[in-house]
């Protein structure tokens, strides 16, 4: 434990302050100013190295929390970044953009501001990649075996550098033209800019790790002799199925999911040239969903000039503090605000969409009512629509941000056979083997749609997974 009083000398939570909002809409870069070393220093000073650290339990990737805290403490950096990449390949993505189930679950949290775990993550490893601490570490001697891996989101590169750091021949197929998965095209620049995902995939090609492009398995790439070809293949696919709006007018020119509105936009924030684009520019613009994907679509439509936005959520709105039914160390459900709500805060609950109109096949207006939550029979809440509360707005774009209900069926899923659960996510054994040998899975596509950290965790999870079947035994962690 660096400094045992720390937490009682240091009582505030600082974190980075962002840019300017009138200065940050104006352009596609991070959100974020850099945080003074002595002050990042001081706030992991508050870390009291619990006997039963929390927030160990609250990380799905078994960070070694208390002990990189004690080193970044300490000004050991080396050190640090070392304890870190010990449990998380990519703490630069989770750094910027997982919500931090470990605060959550912060001791120091039950009547403190918890520790800014995430924000010392993330200085461990800029500090890492400044210090040229960030290296490829091939693997000594190669397997001969030979292992597919479908999808280059953060489940399938987690997977992809554990397996290839052991000796395997590890190839990622990508059906988009370039690698990152939701990382590259569902992350607006603000959170994440792309050079970030660029700089570790390097590190990945250097390790061994083959990218195709292109190449979406079960259309233009044959599942069988993919399998041919791999002693095992990995499922990472994500749960890319979007929740779509069931309501009439849902035809009209003018309705979008988010993913697709969002993939454009971080084309074009990258210089590329795309026809057609999906743009917000002078329109009204209404958002359904209060996730995560809904405030990308806000911000991305606050940069691109959108005459009016409004956000809808169907749910109540979250209490500020912990509810009772909600205790620590439990992931906290309460109101939060994400950079791109302090740009526009134009959020609204318990809004339930009826219908949309338009003027000859275009979107112009979405029609609504309000709902009540208050608890049912069974003591739950349950939605009530409240009389008279119907009202309409104008809307020339509708981006469906709902969440997902799955992976997609068609093509790979279907033409493998492999089992799926009740909730239609792939099923699997502990190992992450499905109902077909030497066919994994990890990710959203066996859990549904969830956190990157999760990503990481069953990657890596699945890499121990594939290499036991393959080698009989195997030294690669397990965090799940």
């Amino acid at each position: 434990m660096g400094k045992p009083t720390g937490f009682l000398e240091i009582r505030q939570r600082e974190l980075p302050a962002r840019r300017a909002v009138a200065e940050r809409v104006r352009d596609w870069k991070e959100v974020y100013l850099p945080f003074p070393e002595e002050k990042l220093r001081a706030q992991a000073s508050r870390c009291m190295d619990c006997g039963i650290p929390f927030c160990h339990s609250g990380c799905p990737l078994a960070n070694l929390i208390p002990d990189f805290n004690d080193l970044a403490y300490r000004g050991r950096w080396e050190e640090a970044l070392a304890r870190l990449h010990r449990t998380n390949n990519f703490p630069e993505f989770t750094g910027k953009l997982c919500p931090a189930p470990c605060e959550a679950s912060c001791v120091l949290g039950i009547n403190e501001p918890p520790v800014t775990i995430k924000n010392i993550e993330r200085t461990i490893i800029d500090k890492g990649f400044e210090m040229g601490w960030v290296k490829p570490h091939p693997p000594e001697r190669k397997t001969g075996k030979r292992v597919a891996i479908v999808g280059s989101g953060p489940a399938g590169l987690a997977c992809a550098q554990q397996l290839a750091r052991v000796g395997h021949d590890v190839t990622v197929y990508e059906r988009a033209d370039k690698i990152g998965g939701l990382l590259r095209y569902g992350i607006p620049e603000f959170k994440m800019e792309k050079w970030v995902l660029d700089r570790r995939l390097a590190q990945l090609e250097a390790e061994g790790v083959a990218f195709v492009c292109n190449a979406h398995v079960g259309r233009n790439v044959e599942v069988a002799e993919l399998r041919r070809q791999h002693h095992a293949v990995v499922l990472c696919g994500g749960a890319s199925q979007p929740r779509d709006l069931k309501v009439p007018g849902r035809d009209l020119k003018g309705v979008h999911f988010a993913v697709d509105y969002l993939t454009q936009a971080n084309r074009a924030a990258v210089g590329e040239t795309v026809d057609g684009q999906i743009l917000a520019t002078g329109k009204d613009v209404v958002i359904l969903g209060g996730g995560d994907t809904g405030a990308d679509c806000l911000g991305t439509a606050v940069r691109q000039g959108a005459r009016s936005i409004r956000q809808f959520e169907l749910l109540p709105r979250p209490p500020r503090e912990r509810a009772p039914d909600n205790p620590w160390p439990e992931w906290h459900r309460i109101f939060m605000v994400a950079s791109a709500h302090e740009e526009c805060e134009v959020r609204d609950y318990g809004i339930e969409t009826l219908k949309l109109t338009g003027e000859d096949g275009v979107l112009k207006r979405l029609h609504a009512h309000r709902l009540d939550w208050s608890p049912g029979p069974n003591g739950r809440p349950q939605p009530r629509p409240i009389a008279g509360s119907e009202f309409d707005v104008p809307c020339d774009l509708l981006f469906l941000a709902m969440g997902f209900v799955g992976a997609e069926k068609p093509g790979l899923l279907e033409q493998l056979g492999v089992e799926l659960t009740d909730r239609q996510n792939v099923r699997h054994a502990p190992n992450r083997m499905t109902s077909v040998p030497g066919v994994f899975v990890a990710g959203d596509m066996a859990r549904g749609q969830s956190l990157i950290v999760w990503a990481i965790a069953e990657g890596r999870t699945a890499a121990r997974g594939v290499d036991e079947f393959l080698m009989g035994t195997s030294n690669l962690p397990a965090p799940i």
